[in-house]
C-alpha cells in the first residue's frame, strides 16, 4: 500500500463527472488500498477516487465503525434531513455548514464487482452523500448554507 497525494480545490480533475469502474481486479484492489491508507493517515472519514485523481466512480468511508468500500454507487432514495458541519479533504482547513438527507439507501458494488444495498443514517449518510457528490464533480462547498471561520 501507498499514501497517495491529495488533489485540492482548484485542481480541474475534483470538478469533472467520473466514469463507470468496469473492471474489478487487482489494480483497483490496490487503488483502494491506498485510498483507505491516505484517508486514515490524512485523519478523514472519507475520499473519493477524483480526489487522488481518478475519474472513477468510486469512494472509501470510515466514520469509526469499519471500512466502506463503494464502486459505482447510485443514491437510490432519502429521506429525513439534517444540517451540520462538513470539511473536505481536498479544501483544508475550511468548513461550513451543509444540509443533507438523514437516511440513504445506496446501491452499488463491492471491490470483487458484488451488488450491494445499504441503508445508512446520521453521520455515516453525511460522508455517503458527501463522496458520491465528489464522484459527479461537486463539493461540500458548492451546497454550504453558512461558513465557519476557523480561529
Amino acid at each position: 500500500m501507498a499514501i497517495r497525494n491529495i488533489v485540492k480545490i482548484g485542481d480541474e480533475v475534483l470538478r469533472k463527472k467520473c466514469r463507470t469502474q468496469l473492471n474489478f481486479d487487482e489494480r483497483l484492489h490496490t487503488i483502494l488500498d491506498d485510498m483507505a491508507e491516505t484517508m486514515y493517515a490524512a485523519e478523514g472519514v472519507g475520499l473519493a477516487a477524483p480526489q487522488v485523481g481518478i475519474l472513477r466512480r468510486y469512494c472509501v468511508i470510515d466514520v469509526g465503525d469499519g471500512l466502506i468500500e463503494l464502486i459505482n454507487p447510485v443514491i437510490e432514495e432519502v429521506s429525513g434531513e439534517q444540517i451540520g458541519d462538513e470539511g473536505c479533504l481536498s479544501v483544508p482547513g475550511e468548513y461550513g455548514k451543509v444540509k443533507r438527507p438523514y437516511t440513504v439507501t445506496v446501491h452499488a458494488q463491492d471491490r470483487n464487482g458484488k451488488n450491494i444495498k445499504m441503508t445508512v443514517e446520521g453521520f455515516k449518510a453525511r460522508a455517503f452523500c458527501h463522496e458520491i457528490d465528489h464522484l459527479d464533480g461537486t463539493l461540500y462547498i458548492d451546497k454550504v448554507i453558512k461558513e465557519n471561520i476557523e480561529g
